[in-house]
């Protein structure tokens, strides 16, 4: 990963797809605690976030191991995503979709922990989900628009043809994302 620019409150990071960034927060600290921007509407503008944040959603993952995705929305729902690991530790995972992208059907992922006060920025036409590698993680997403439960779309975490390499047996998963279908040779694409 390449630093591209350090503005505001956040260290942006390239990734090797195209317009999914990893964000270093920046942490003032004293002896009283501290402090840091988690989401910044100026500074992610130039990253593509020209939305206010539709929803903020919160969860808890109490058993290591256990695998969440991989989701994303399709349009008109399509959104950005901001997520952070607020407790424990994760890998969490973006696949591009995106039809017209280079790099289609490839896959990146990053550790996001308490301790590394990083966050993921993931673009419309990317499905994510992420793997506990602690037992006790909570995450915060901000999302940019409001999730719609008819342009829900999942792929599953086990599909041959993205190969998604994660570290731990699954412990848990939900049914749901244990029963998404697997990719079809004729599967050619989200449209954003």
């Amino acid at each position: 990963m390449m630093k591209i620019s350090a503005s505001g409150r956040f260290e942006i990071l390239s990734t090797p797809l195209d317009s999914l960034y990893l964000l270093q927060r920046k942490v003032l600290g004293d002896q009283r605690g501290y402090f840091q921007r988690m989401f910044c509407a100026t500074d992610l503008a130039g990253l593509g976030w020209h939305e206010p944040i539709a929803q903020v959603n919160h969860t808890y993952t109490s058993v290591k191991g256990t695998i969440r995705g991989m989701h994303l929305q399709l349009p008109p729902s399509a959104e950005m995503k901001l997520i952070t690991c607020m407790k424990g530790e994760v890998l969490d995972v973006a696949v591009d979709l995106r039809a017209d992208s280079a790099t289609f059907l490839q896959w990146h992922a990053v550790l996001l922990s308490q301790a590394n006060q990083r966050s993921f920025l993931i673009p419309a036409g990317f499905a994510h989900g992420f793997q506990t590698l602690s037992d006790e993680v909570e995450m915060l997403y901000c999302h940019s628009k409001p999730y719609v439960p008819a342009d829900e779309m999942g792929l599953n975490p086990f599909d041959a043809r993205l190969a998604i390499e994660w570290p731990l047996g699954a412990t848990e998963m939900s049914d749901k994302d244990r029963n998404w279908p697997m990719l079809s040779k004729e599967f050619q694409g989200v449209i954003v």
